[in-house]
């Protein structure tokens, strides 16, 4: 079973709409009459926060050498764990089909067992260099999260699959880091954890596609068994309707001369 090659990039699509969902906040800059004077549009990062803070500690002169600007207000994410949610555990044997598109005659389909479900830990981090940027930023965040916020994912494209995942949000913490004296560089770091309940998928197989199938009833099962009916149901979508079996058409024979017949040969004696 291991081994063969897949990748549906399942992880990477959750990253990235995590990502997308805080990728256009802003914080107005205001002056002693309440005008708007500076409109900022916090980055966004796949970055873990000890390199923000390390990097705030390294360079101290980032406030005198550059605009605040640039280096704050920051926003960054990152992935934190997986587990497996047996809460949400589907059926292992059943399976989700499709034809191909790439099979002209509709005789191939593909088909994949259901998902596995797994909760992804996910964390994000605000960075600003005074407290009221900070809540600018969670303020334009909590509200949309009661406490989840869904988006819909193209999971799987080539099955047509489209998942819903919830992204609840579990806590906020909040932390400043000044410390010294008051030429030590300042930083608000809020930190908010959040899990999305995702799937993952395994590989995609190929198999036929059943358009009939064809049985014969006989009377007894000797060696030279006596053939009484032959059942034969295919598929019909197209002619369908209420009253009927729903997309299938039966056609029964009967045999009255109950001649020996050879189940190992098509021909219809």
């Amino acid at each position: 079973m291991l081994g063969d090659y897949f990748y549906h990039e399942s992880l990477r699509k959750i990253i990235i709409a995590f990502g997308t969902i805080f990728n256009n906040i802003h914080i107005h800059r205001k002056d002693s009459t309440g005008k708007v004077v500076q409109s900022i549009k916090v980055p966004l990062a796949y970055s873990p926060k000890e390199k923000f803070i390390a990097r705030l500690d390294q360079q101290p002169d980032l406030v005198q050498d550059r605009r605040v600007a640039v280096t704050l207000p920051r926003m960054g994410f990152e992935i934190s764990g997986l587990s497996y949610d047996p809460s949400r555990k589907l059926n292992r044997m059943g399976q989700i089909k499709k034809v191909r598109a790439t099979s002209t005659d509709g005789k191939i389909m593909n088909k994949q067992f259901n998902p596995v479900p797994y909760n992804i830990s996910m964390n994000l981090y605000s960075f600003t260099s005074s407290a009221e940027g900070g809540l600018q930023i969670i303020e334009q965040i909590l509200p949309f999260f009661q406490p989840d916020y869904t988006v819909s994912i193209r999971a799987i494209p080539g099955m047509n699959i489209v998942r819903d995942v919830p992204i609840i949000l579990n806590n906020v913490n909040y932390e400043d880091t000044y410390s010294g004296d008051f030429t030590t560089r300042r930083a608000v770091v809020y930190t908010l954890a959040f899990t999305a309940k995702t799937y993952l998928y395994g590989p995609v197989s190929q198999q036929r596609v059943i358009k009939s199938t064809q049985a014969d009833m006989y009377t007894d099962t000797s060696n030279n068994p006596k053939r009484e009916q032959r059942i034969v149901v295919e598929t019909n979508p197209t002619g369908a309707d209420a009253d009927d079996d729903f997309g299938f058409t039966t056609t029964v024979t009967s045999f009255t001369d109950s001649k020996n017949y050879n189940p190992t040969s098509d021909s219809d004696e």
